[in-house]
């Protein structure tokens, strides 16, 4: 009797921290749509299915676009005003923040537009007055104890709630778009906590961004509103496309970039990335952004708190300090690798590890009670690149903007080069220390049990380094217009320099030395400051930061993360030179026991049973008989399990000496012996096989491209051994004189 003419609930299904085979996903995918496209002809209900079917990928876009874009409004929102609490509350509405609060008061004065009556800090409502040395230390208290119980809310939260809620979620989620399985990584549970604990975090003071967290917030609505839909809930290659746009839609609200969005899932994050992905992807993002758009966290009609426009144009000569800051960003890049790496795995090895909570809490008073003093730390990190990025105007009051007019007219709405005032030599010297600030403490930050992004901080400290090095040339080409680099294009009076264009250039440099990212980095810049005049400095620098990055070190920060986790994630950008064999490193090796395999017609459901619990192997091949060796299929350990305990309960007679048939059709049965149980429908009739004779470099390729789990190895038909993705991972590892083990997941 074959019981499995209905199929059972459970079977080609994955456990936990395995990975899928994408080939047998595609192939069911394709078997699922021709299944109703033949239907779609029989009765007008099966057409209309069939057209719902195919739409049904478009609506998941669109619902995943509106959920994400309103979640990412929520939480500017919410973060936007948690950080001004730590300075003060509106006694006009304590849920407005400080700039909304002072809009609509009557006695603001431009010069001192953020003062208002409506605003009280933590010093005027305890001690009534905000003059003194007293009203200082109230202030700066009450500033340290918001950011502690921020930080601690959001551990505590994270720890007890969703573990999986910390970090930045990217490079977990390029694993699991490589068919890697993390259940609960991309769960409910796991995105209300980060939602709220994002919130928290970035309110804290701590030097992190959301934009990171964000794809994963995405990512998480993705894989939630698949299961409305049985085509992706039941297929895990297909939910995959979905992720892929949900990181786009992700990137897309993060900086209000959904072009950027789009390339940042294909360049960083994706491993399998069809044409109609592409699209989707498209739309998805085109959603979140009009959604976040319609939201305005900001209320200044832009997606992104540091939106800028310049109008200036560049001139060739300044493509030399471009590059340099191309440099800067790939040193600090591949510097800052290294150092946050080596931190994570101090922190994974030793005691430092089992006190998440308190590790959390000392970097966050530190933080906090080195950023009070300085004003350029004690803003959200999203405030100072707008001002880093800010070209300066006749009305701006910012110590930035502080220069000397000596001047009669200059063509409207354009100024002239100007002499720095005191102010901007003040901000010169804060800025310096608050880089130097940034560049130490984002080190021990990322990699915490918290919601961390990594993008804010990187654009910060290159936008820092640019701001200093734009002021420094805008003073040089004021002082020394006779130098000859200076005399053929910059005359008196005229804007030659602008040092807003230097911080952004320095912003895209340093993202670029960390994360590797070009194309989408470049993109991503130009939509968030409206400027296609400035691509070519942006190229230069996000090519010259990858290239003295790579010149250190050939991973960004999500690969380095991706090994030091442990993660079977098999890089597609790399190359495999070495010239072994698949008989160097398929199981079992010469001196090893033999292969454990099942024969398709002589094995007891005893025997089978005996097997599975003496090994851990995820799958067994199945041949013709022990002697001849001859292949017949591969089944699934899982399937195994499942499809012999659901004969137990439900046919009848299946007993330990019933014998397992795989083959089509089972031989008459003397009388008075147990029923057989046909297991053909679990086989894998065509797993992939290689000869032990082929090269390395073409199993690793193969591995690559078709997603596999394993690949079975034969010489002369005879079946020899077995190589898996994490064998492959391991011989690389190995290869490159690494330790092998370190790439299993623990």
């Amino acid at each position: 009797m074959d019981f499995l003419e209905e199929p059972i609930p459970g079977v080609g299904t994955y456990d936990d921290f395995n990975t899928i085979d994408w080939v047998r996903e595609k192939s069911r995918d394709r078997d699922r749509h021709r299944e109703i496209t033949n239907k779609s002809k029989e009765s007008t209900w099966a057409l209309i299915h069939s057209v719902s079917d195919a739409f049904s990928g478009w609506l998941l876009m669109l619902l995943i676009g509106l959920l994400s874009g309103s979640l990412a409004g929520l939480i500017d929102i919410s973060a936007h005003w948690m950080t001004d609490l730590k300075e003060g509350i509106c006694t006009g509405g304590f849920w407005f923040n400080h700039e909304h609060c002072c809009w609509n008061s009557d006695h603001v004065t431009f010069e001192e537009r953020d003062k208002c009556p409506e605003w009280n800090s933590w010093s005027q409502l305890i001690i009534s007055t905000d003059e003194g040395a007293f009203a200082y230390i109230v202030n700066y208290f009450m500033y340290v104890l918001w950011a502690l119980l921020f930080a601690f809310l959001a551990v505590s939260l994270v720890k007890v709630f969703a573990p999986y809620a910390c970090g930045s979620g990217i490079p977990e989620i390029k694993t699991i778009l490589s068919g890697f399985i993390i259940r609960g990584y991309l769960g409910k549970w796991t995105l209300v906590i980060k939602t709220i604990t994002l919130v928290l975090a970035v309110s804290s003071g701590l030097s992190l961004g959301k934009e990171g967290p964000l794809v994963h917030v995405a990512c998480c609505c993705g894989n939630i509103l698949c299961h409305c839909f049985n085509k992706y809930r039941k297929n895990e290659a297909k939910r995959r496309e979905v992720l892929s746009a949900a990181a786009a839609a992700g990137v897309s609200v993060a900086f209000g970039a959904p072009i950027g969005g789009v390339l940042f899932s294909l360049e960083e994050v994706s491993y399998y990335f069809p044409l109609k992905t592409l699209w989707r992807s498209f739309f998805a993002a085109l959603v979140a952004a009009f959604t976040l758009r319609s939201i305005n966290p900001f209320g200044n009609s832009r997606l992104v708190l540091f939106y800028v426009e310049f109008h200036t144009p560049w001139h060739l000569f300044e493509l030399v300090p471009f590059i340099l800051l191309g440099i800067f960003g790939g040193l600090w890049g591949a510097l800052f690798i290294r150092t946050n790496i080596a931190w994570c795995r101090k922190r994974k090895t030793t005691q430092l590890g089992k006190y998440p909570v308190i590790e959390v809490l000392v970097v966050t008073a530190i933080t906090a009670i080195l950023a009070f003093p300085n004003e350029y730390t004690r803003m959200s990190t999203s405030e100072l690149i707008s001002e880093l990025f800010n070209d300066c105007g006749l009305l701006d009051s910012s110590k930035l903007c502080d220069y000397e007019n000596r001047f009669n007219t200059s063509k409207a709405g354009e100024l002239p080069d100007r002499p720095a005032g005191v102010g901007v030599y003040s901000a010169m010297w804060q800025l310096a220390l608050t880089l130097i600030l940034k560049i130490v403490i984002t080190i021990f930050t990322f990699g915490m049990k918290i919601p961390s992004g990594l993008f804010i901080p990187s654009m910060a400290v290159g936008a820092i380094a640019g701001r200093l090095l734009g002021v420094g040339m805008e003073q040089l080409a004021y002082y020394h217009q006779e130098w000859t680099i200076f005399n053929s294009w910059c005359s008196q009076g005229a804007d030659c320099i602008t040092p807003g264009l230097y911080a952004m250039v320095g912003a895209a440099a340093c993202l670029g030395g960390v994360t590797r990212m070009t194309v989408s980095l470049v993109v991503i810049m130009f939509e968030l400051t409206g400027g296609l005049e400035y691509i070519v400095p942006l190229m230069a620098a996000a090519m010259t930061s990858k290239w003295v990055a790579d010149a250190l070190g050939r991973e960004g920060i999500y690969d380095a993360h991706i090994r030091l986790n442990g993660y079977p994630f098999l890089e597609a950008k790399e190359e495999f030179a070495h010239k072994t064999l698949a008989m160097d490193v398929m199981k079992p090796r010469r001196n090893d026991p033999l292969l454990t395999v099942l024969t398709q017609d002589s094995m007891t459901v005893e025997d089978v049973e005996t097997i599975i619990s003496e090994t851990t192997y995820s799958g067994f091949p199945v041949v013709v008989s022990r002697e001849s060796q001859r292949l017949v299929g591969f089944v699934l350990r899982r399937d195994l399990i499942i499809s012999i305990e659901n004969a137990r309960k439900k046919q009848d007679g299946v007993v330990s000496t019933s014998i397992i048939y795989f083959t089509e059709h089972s031989p008459p049965l003397p009388p008075y012996t147990p029923p057989t149980l046909k297991l053909r429908n679990i086989l894998d009739l065509s797993p992939f096989t290689v000869t032990d004779l082929t090269p390395m470099e073409i199993v690793v390729d193969i591995f690559r491209k078709l997603g596999l789990r394993q690949c079975l190895v034969t010489h002369n038909g005879r079946l020899l051994g077995i190589i898996t993705k994490k064998d492959v991972l391991k011989h690389i590892a190995q290869m490159a004189n690494q330790d092998p083990d370190s790439i299993l997941f623990n």
